[in-house]
């Protein structure tokens, strides 16, 4: 008898419910997240400088530029790039409600308002410069590298390029990238090791890396300026290795500390053993032993460049190997040579070590690239692409500061503790957070559910965006 109500109740609950599927009245949203990105949204002038601005075809717009604009910025918040994604949200109440804006944009709007203000270039100005402003409004952390026993804090400023996979489209400035793949190589310009981003510049994919960088260059110096004056540390590898990149450095109204990786060009890492060698029977450098089989030789030197009229310092990093890991010995030992330009008076191994944390910079090319969605751009149109790469930079700072907001507090529902927060993290945690708007008494609410395990780091979150 006991067996037969064990096999009863086995079966009753391997028994699937049937949910009943009906639609209710309340408004219920599943971006709540979309709150803080208009509180810090209304920390700066975007709607109001994009609302000045008028393309010689456009006529009195029904939807203003300011909306378009603010619009697409809470799409790009959401991971979310194609114009057609748009659609949705027209008769969201919540989001209009959220980033203050009168009427969202249907999809042929916000394509066709973007190819309109993106032939001049206005817009990506407005939005690097409102997106400086921001980090300083905001007193967005940041944190430097320090030199000297902490005695010289320096704010890292990588600028790399970070190919753009478009393979397979015809989009207009799609061509061979240095990865073998058919797309875009724009630039970056990193600021702080929170990587805020301060400048991007989208490049067709075969242009070379060096190609208009100095100008670039001197733009992120400007726009890192305008943010903080604490002492800069530009860092870039070897395919930026041009006098022009370190004359901009030492300019007076440019200046900043650099290291750039040297392109070894017609010079081969066994003539830098040589001369590390000899450096080193001299009592100039520093020379480490590894393991058997491995000498890794340390040192530095003065070089004249021929383009600046001056010396610079050299700092080398030289590894042999006579023999791997497993013990086999190579009948040809095997050369590596590291060598970088360097305005910093430090050790050689703290300069590589500088240098190599900047490989830190691929992180953040991923999550503009996956997070955002903005590997594939949306557009066929060069110049359009180039503007939705600006709008990604805003929506990648928005949701950095919220996500930076977040690792002083105490309740976050995560086990470990993070220096930085990753943008998807923000996005699944805080901007896609379900919560049901109440409006009463000319006030509106949002109501979380009992169990909402980010409620409070919410709360303590818009808090924060709402004092800023």
């Amino acid at each position: 008898m006991k067996n037969k109500k064990n096999k009863a109740q086995i079966k009753n609950d391997d028994k699937l419910t049937i949910f009943e599927i009906e639609q209710g009245n309340e408004d219920l949203t599943t971006h709540s997240g979309l709150a803080l990105i208009g509180a810090l949204l209304s920390n700066t002038k975007i709607k109001t400088r994009l609302n000045k601005t008028m393309a010689t075809e456009q006529k009195k717009p029904h939807i203003s530029n300011g909306s378009v604009g603010i619009a697409y910025i809470g799409l790009l918040c959401q991971g979310k790039s194609d114009f057609d994604h748009i659609e949705p949200f027209r008769e969201d109440n919540f989001f209009s409600i959220a980033l203050n804006i009168k009427e969202t944009p249907s999809s042929p709007t916000l394509r066709q308002r973007l190819d309109m203000m993106a032939k001049d270039g206005q817009w990506n100005n407005i939005l690097l410069e409102e997106s400086a402003e921001l980090l300083k409004k905001t007193n967005a952390p940041l944190t430097p590298v320090y030199l000297g026993q902490k005695e010289r804090p320096y704010l890292p400023l990588d600028i790399d390029v970070s190919p753009f996979d478009n393979s397979n489209t015809k989009k207009e400035g799609v061509s061979r990238t240095y990865k073998g793949t058919d797309g875009y190589a724009p630039i970056f310009a990193y600021l702080a090791k929170e990587g805020y981003c301060v400048n991007t510049e989208l490049r067709q994919g075969s242009e070379h890396c060096q190609k208009g960088t100095s100008e670039f260059i001197t733009k992120s110096i400007q726009y890192a300026r305008k943010i903080t004056q604490m002492p800069l540390l530009l860092r870039m590898d070897s395919g930026n290795d041009s006098a022009d990149n370190i004359q901009i450095c030492l300019n007076e109204n440019t200046r900043a500390d650099f290291i750039i990786k040297r392109n070894l060009r017609k010079e081969t890492p066994e003539g830098w053993l040589l001369l590390a060698k000899n450096n080193t029977k001299n009592n100039k450098d520093i020379y480490c032993q590894e393991r058997e089989g491995k000498k890794v030789y340390y040192g530095s030197m003065m070089k004249y460049k021929k383009e600046l009229n001056r010396e610079i310092r050299v700092v080398y990093k030289i590894t042999e190997r006579t023999s791997g890991k497993d013990g086999q010995i190579f009948l040809i030992p095997q050369v590596e040579a590291e060598t970088y330009w360097t305005s910093l008076p430090d050790l050689p191994h703290i300069i590589e070590r500088l240098y190599h944390e900047h490989g830190t910079s691929e992180q953040f090319h991923s999550e503009l690239k996956t997070d955002l969605d903005l590997e594939r751009l949306p557009s066929g149109k060069f110049d359009t692409n180039n503007l939705v790469l600006h709008f990604g930079v805003m929506a990648y700072n928005l949701l950095r500061i919220i996500g930076q907001s977040t690792t002083q507090m105490k309740h976050v529902p995560l086990r470990k503790q993070a220096e930085r927060r990753r943008i998807r993290t923000v996005i699944q945690n805080l901007i896609t957070l379900a919560s049901r708007l109440i409006s009463h008494a000319r006030k509106k609410k949002l109501q979380f559910g009992r169990h909402s395990p980010w409620f409070e780091t919410f709360k303590q979150a818009y808090s924060v965006c709402l004092a800023r």
